[in-house]
């Protein structure tokens, strides 16, 4: 393989996938290539497309390879298909073919680092393949990767921790389609409108409505399912502040970001708000107009990166996440509403605010990596036991059977 100096850490950069955030998830992961420490790191493409093939290219870490109607269609005629193996005991990549970045020769690699978004990528998906290869990897691992997408097993957890969250209902498109009118008479018996309407398991504000009205809920649960299995429904706050703050470290040690409060252009901070503001399309969520730092007081703040830090804990997350927050500004209460544990452009921009440069961002998350990678080969995951040389096996397999 070409570019590749000896004595560099070789990073395996994933990124697109099977999921409605394979756009944010290239913007974010070509930020993410163009701010390594090029005298530290091999820097390895791995683009993941929607039909699961993984791709590697020098191209790829230019966001213009990206850009035009027939991008991606031909990229991936240049492209090399690679695949995961073992090597001597080692996770690598291997080609298919030969082009301009790749070799027959195996490529080994040191950590991966998927800069991925939502369902079959960010949900834990991606996180378990990985650890079938051994492979040091950052971020979250499966659980918390599952449950940070998971939006009402996270608010469970969160409830189970003392911290705060509003209360919903959930439901699948099956019991919608069976028991819809007695859904939707729950959810006004229980819930005073207006309401938010969200798919349990996506991002990027996707399929997330606000319904003021009985006459508008049907449609709003109907468009959600388009993009998830289960719906939730939560009560909408009137007078709201949307304050994120990030978090930095592994489940023993971390630290809270800056806090900034998101512009928002619509009644919900929106996919267009996130990712298309000022007519930058291009700019993931560092385009996003925003108030950074937040204006609020200084015990408000401190408050909301406390909860930042027990919610980051609560789920056994690493790495670095964001952690969305709703403020009624009229009662002054804060809940969380969500964690996205794989944040868009890995909001580098609230650490930057922060004091700490994307360079060294990138640089503390490998290190975290490499650091709970250590901690898990400390464990053993074999016991010496006989169980194959028993010749007794019941029809029942072994389990069944009686020694």
């Amino acid at each position: 393989m070409n570019n590749l100096q000896e004595g560099f850490i070789n990073v395996a950069v994933l990124f697109g996938g099977d999921s409605v955030e394979h756009e944010v998830s290239i913007i974010s992961a070509v930020q993410a290539m163009a701010s390594m420490d090029k005298t530290k790191y091999n820097i390895i493409p791995v683009y993941i497309a929607k039909n699961g093939r993984f791709y590697t290219a020098q191209s790829m870490r230019d966001i213009n390879t990206f850009r035009g109607n027939n991008a991606l269609e031909e990229l991936l005629k240049k492209a090399a298909p690679v695949s995961f193996t073992m090597e001597n005991g080692k996770a690598c990549l291997k080609s298919e073919k030969k082009n301009d970045f790749t070799g027959r020769k195996p490529i080994f690699v040191d950590v991966a680092f998927p800069i991925v978004h939502g369902t079959n990528c960010e949900d834990g998906t991606l996180q378990g393949f990985l650890e079938m290869f051994h492979l040091p990897y950052v971020g979250c691992d499966v659980t918390a990767s599952a449950v940070g997408m998971n939006k009402v097993l996270f608010k469970n957890t969160l409830k189970a921790y003392g911290i705060p969250v509003l209360d919903c209902i959930k439901f699948s498109d099956r019991e919608f389609v069976e028991y819809e009118q007695n859904i939707l008479n729950r959810i006004e018996k229980s819930i005073t409108y207006p309401v938010i309407v969200k798919p349990v398991n996506l991002g990027s504000s996707i399929g997330i409505s606000k319904v003021e009205n009985a006459g508008d809920l049907g449609a709003a649960i109907k468009n959600a399912f388009h993009y998830a299995k289960e719906v939730m429904v939560e009560r909408a706050i009137c007078d709201l502040r949307e304050i994120n703050c990030a978090v930095l470290g592994d489940s023993f040690e971390c630290q809270a970001s800056a806090c900034e409060e998101p512009v928002m252009h619509d009644q919900i901070l929106s996919y267009g708000d996130k990712y298309l503001s000022s007519g930058q399309k291009s700019g993931g969520m560092q385009s996003l107009t925003r108030k950074l730092p937040a204006e609020l007081p200084a015990d408000v703040t401190e408050s909301i990166q406390e909860f930042a830090c027990r919610t980051f804990k609560a789920i056994g997350a690493n790495g670095v996440a964001r952690i969305d927050f709703l403020m009624d500004n009229k009662s002054k209460e804060i809940f969380v509403n969500e964690i996205n544990t794989i944040p868009g452009s890995l909001a580098f921009y609230l650490w930057e605010a922060s004091g700490i440069k994307y360079p060294e961002l990138l640089n503390r998350l490998i290190s975290l990596a490499f650091k709970r990678q250590r901690e898990r080969e400390s464990l053993a995951f074999e016991i010496n036991t006989n169980i194959l040389a028993q010749t007794a096996f019941g029809a029942k397999g072994a389990k069944g059977s009686k020694f």
